[in-house]
């Protein structure tokens, strides 16, 4: 494998970028030179035009030819001036002289010149040889000022070499002697910082003797600190570590040796008993053998059981089929269980209104009864002409007061009326409709004020006015209506004065509801199965156990909502509910 050798490597590298760098700047150099040499020229060409052009304008106005072409001749002998052309002002030649002829294209810039008052053109060849410029030829006379003529004056790039010639041999003389004492500095630099301590250390590693790696350790007489020292000190740690590695391989080669008696041992442990198992195994196979008809005879028995399962299989298929038809005919029991629950409560209302109304409606009969009587007696009087002043008062006032109570009494039972009717409507129809939850449970409650007055129980209302939202009515009146009836009948029960809070708030089209009672409660045992059907505290006492159950479904179900039971027994029962608006 053919080895490159970093030293020369890097050295190529920068000297290459040095000689790029020497080479661009000398080019630079030669350039500037070159334009700064092109710039004297146009400059002394300036001088001559200052000089000659007085005479040459006498010459050109006087029609002197002659005196024109020696002025032009002796310009031409100029060593600068390379070609010359005069013309007079219809640009007709007058002489023309040097490098100059007609098939030459030349590009012209105009420039101004600061002491005359014509304008000058600067030109150059367009094949980039010659250079030079024009400038016309003024005559003044009685303060007039005609040009007469032109003047072009040419000189060449040769003229621009032949004088910077010199310098440019310096420039590049003087390059290449620099180029050759870097290289050899770089060079010297490189063998003696680079390649003579990367051979010394090359040949150190490669004299490495593995049985005694402590004596190949690096010894460089470098005593500067660079990337060789760290080198050395990483290899003298690598011989470090592999004398340590050493030492740890003899110790495991004797561990491996003392493992392998000990293998041997176990090799002859392991021989015995293999033999003792082959011996058992022997035994181990004829009770297999046994083993083996026993199984056949359990097989055939597993066959029978089979058969016999196939045929309770059968059995429990038309046993399931006459189970699910008994299920389906139990839910629609179920159903009609909640609907006969249903009216049930409504038709205890309806009794509970019923003699409610009795009472005021017996009041404003008696109270028709006394004022028609007393109307027959002022009949009588007034036809006797026996009235009196006393008489007529007294018939007034008793009048005003029996029409006072006939109308307190008739409105009375106007309202119960009207209260059960709403609710009586909505509890059976499932129309969704916009109401005032405030006045509705209000009228709800209104149409229990029967029942309620039998106890001593006590029903706060806390919600705001405002609530306007579109539901089932009748949903709300039964599950209102149920849990009063719930806290009477089971939570207030040994209770003289029990106190229900129902708090209503609604927030982001949502409706809740905590209904609270100071009750007896539920225990923690029982409240999971609060809303099963048939679950009651009151099981052959009249307790039907769908009060709960009905709820949960008229949430859940009718009012696509959520319903959740909390309690502690003796401390009363809440119940938080959350419903939508039906919009």
């Amino acid at each position: 494998m053919k080895v490159t050798s970093i030293s020369r490597k890097l050295l190529s590298r920068v000297l290459s970028l040095y000689f790029l760098l020497t080479l661009i700047v000398t080019g630079v150099q030669i350039f500037a030179e070159y334009f700064n040499a092109k710039s004297h020229i146009n400059s002394e060409l300036l001088t001559l035009e200052k000089t000659f052009s007085g005479s040459l304008t006498r010459a050109v106005w006087e029609l002197n030819t002659q005196q024109a072409i020696d002025i032009a001749e002796g310009l031409v002998a100029i060593p600068m001036i390379k070609g010359i052309k005069v013309t007079d002002e219809n640009d007709q030649v007058i002489t023309q002289l040097g490098e100059i002829g007609e098939d030459t294209a030349f590009n012209y810039e105009s420039a101004t010149n600061i002491n005359a008052t014509s304008e000058t053109q600067n030109m150059s060849s367009i094949s980039g040889r010659l250079f030079g410029h024009t400038f016309p030829l003024i005559f003044e006379f009685s303060g007039r000022t005609t040009k007469v003529g032109s003047v072009t004056l040419l000189s060449s790039n040769e003229v621009i070499f032949n004088r910077i010639e010199v310098g440019l041999y310096f420039l590049i003389g003087n390059a290449m002697v620099k180029t050759a004492a870097l290289v050899f500095l770089f060079t010297l630099a490189f063998n003696k910082l680079l390649t003579a301590p990367l051979n010394e250390l090359t040949e150190q590693i490669n004299q490495l003797d593995l049985d005694d790696p402590e004596a190949s350790k690096l010894h460089s007489m470098n005593f500067e600190k660079n990337e060789l020292n760290i080198l050395e000190d990483a290899y003298n740690n690598l011989i470090d570590e592999l004398v340590q590695f050493k030492e740890k391989l003899a110790l495991a080669q004797s561990e491996i040796l003392s493992a392998n008696q000990r293998l041997d041992e176990q090799n002859l442990l392991l021989e015995q008993e293999v033999a003792k198992k082959t011996s058992s195994l022997s035994t181990t196979m004829l009770k297999m053998e046994m083993q083996q008809r026993e199984l056949l005879k359990q097989q055939d028995q597993l066959k029978d059981e089979n058969n016999r399962r196939r045929q309770t299989e059968h059995t429990l298929t038309h046993t399931n089929k006459d189970l699910k038809e008994s299920v389906l005919e139990l839910n629609k029991a179920q159903e009609r269980l909640l609907s006969a629950e249903k009216m049930a409560v409504l038709g205890s209302l309806s009794a509970e209104v019923s003699h409610e109304i009795n009472t005021p409606i017996g009041v404003s009969i008696t109270s028709t009864s006394y004022l028609s009587d007393a109307l027959e007696k002022i009949k009588e009087e007034i036809s006797g002409q026996t009235i009196t002043k006393r008489g007529m008062e007294d018939f007034i006032d008793n009048a005003t007061q029996s029409i006072d109570l006939l109308m307190n009494n008739l409105t009375r039972a106007s309202d119960l009326i009207s209260s059960y009717k709403q609710v009586a409507v909505d509890q059976t129809s499932d129309k969704i409709r916009q109401l005032n939850v405030a006045k509705y449970v209000d009228e709800v409650i209104q149409s229990l004020h029967p029942k309620l007055k039998k106890t001593t129980h006590s029903v706060k209302v806390n919600c705001p006015d405002n609530i306007e939202m579109y539901v089932h009515a009748g949903a709300i009146a039964q599950i209102v209506t149920n849990l009063i009836i719930n806290s009477i009948i089971h939570g207030f029960e040994g209770r003289h004065r029990g106190e229900i809070k129902i708090d209503i708030s609604y927030h982001n089209e949502l409706l809740h509801m905590k209904y609270q009672d100071n009750g007896v409660g539920v225990p923690q045992d029982a409240l999971p199965g609060i809303f099963d059907p048939f679950y009651t505290t009151k099981a052959g006492q009249g307790g039907s156990g769908l009060g709960t159950h009905i709820i949960h479904s008229l949430v859940t179900d009718t009012l696509n909502g959520k319903i959740k039971a909390t309690s502690a027994e003796g401390e009363g029962l809440t119940f938080d509910i959350e419903f939508a608006n039906m919009k």
